[in-house]
């Protein structure tokens, strides 16, 4: 069965599609106006060996906030999406991930509950082009528009571009470890009410 999903959301203020593969090699065509945000995203696919293709485009006269967000919608739905009843998955996860003076841990649940636990402070108010406050709200959209629980947090650490790619790679390989299928139970979905939606 293939964990592919395809979804857009065009308004006013954006234009996003996404396409996630969860059983890919770790493609990413990432294609929005703020550098590093592409970087941040294109850590979930390389290091969650997910296929992710993301073009964003909208109007940024008040700022990065609703493209970050927008972007974190559709991808949270397209991830729900692909994982669709969730049959075999491991469901729950966790990921350490340390950058040079940096350690990051996400722990994630991917059981239809969603919430998010952020703590993440920076020391400056922007990470290059992208707002350092930006990467906690996409993570709290990304966990609530994916339907799954989500606690990140950086352990240590100085360096604010550390903080935020170490970050996105603990979420990657969360997401890689709790969307596998597991071999002892490829048939079953994971939750004793016998359904994660």
């Amino acid at each position: 069965m293939e964990r592919i999903a395809k979804l857009q959301r065009d308004t006013k203020e954006t234009q996003v599609s996404v396409e996630i593969n969860l059983d890919g090699t770790a493609k990413a065509h990432v294609d929005t106006p703020n550098g590093m945000f592409n970087h941040l995203l294109e850590q979930l696919a390389r290091h969650g060996l997910i296929d992710i293709t993301i073009k964003a485009n909208g109007d940024l006269s008040p700022g990065w906030h609703h493209l970050v967000e927008d972007v974190g919608i559709v991808l949270g739905q397209a991830l729900h999406s692909a994982i669709g009843e969730g049959k075999g998955i491991v469901r729950v996860a966790h990921s350490v991930v340390p950058l040079d003076e940096t350690l990051a841990m996400v722990t994630l649940d991917l059981g239809g509950r969603p919430y998010a636990v952020v703590s993440a402070p920076f020391n400056g108010a922007d990470l290059g082009d992208l707002p350092a406050d930006l990467v906690r709200h996409f993570l709290e959209v990304f966990a609530l528009e994916g339907r799954f629980n989500l606690h990140a947090e950086i352990i240590k650490g100085a360096n604010d571009h550390h903080k935020a790619e170490a970050l996105f790679k603990a979420l990657a390989r969360a997401l890689r470890d709790a969307t596998r299928i597991d071999e002892r139970a490829p048939q079953d979905v994971p939750s004793t009410k016998g359904t994660i939606n």
